[in-house]
């Protein structure tokens, strides 16, 4: 979702209304068709800061994960493939989550995927042959229009 700045006149207007007590903020919101909380935030940056310019570039969390952090992700990712999240993390020296960590190695086309100690499915047999001991019914043995699992059918007359 992209938000746009309004301008600075209409920012101006919108305080310069309520400073002179011409509704609450919930009222001047109405009227210039803006909603509650950007007139709260436009009170709130003008009591911290003195200024009500739009801040985008100040805004959003800041990211904990930067460039030279991901240049030596890369170059131990290059000496050591198999390294875990976990060790990254360690390695790196950083406090930020393990899926942080995981969606910069995504943002840098680098691949993520651990193999079990055991063969991948299809590659090699993860199970003996079927059919051993169990009891199987033979062929045959079952009426075709009814099963076990399920209640007979009516007769048919």
């Amino acid at each position: 979702m992209t938000t746009i700045s309004i301008s600075l006149d209409l920012r101006e207007r919108i305080l310069a209304a309520y400073d002179q007590q011409e509704g609450t903020r919930e009222e001047v919101a109405r009227r210039f068709r803006v909603s509650l909380g950007l007139v709260k935030k436009l009170l709130q940056q003008r009591r911290r800061t003195g200024d009500i310019a739009p801040r985008h570039p100040y805004s959003g969390r800041k990211p904990q994960i930067l460039p030279g952090h991901q240049s030596r992700m890369r170059a131990l990712l290059d000496r050591q493939p198999d390294l875990t999240l976990n060790e990254l993390r360690a390695a790196t020296g950083l406090s930020c989550t393990l899926p942080a960590i995981y969606y910069v190695l995504k943002k840098l086309g680098l691949t993520y995927k651990k193999r079990h100690s055991t063969p991948a499915n299809k590659l090699a047999r993860t199970s003996r042959e079927p059919g051993g001991r169990g009891g199987g019914a033979k062929a045959g043995s079952t009426r075709p229009d009814w099963s076990s699992s399920t209640s007979r059918a009516p007769k048919r007359t």
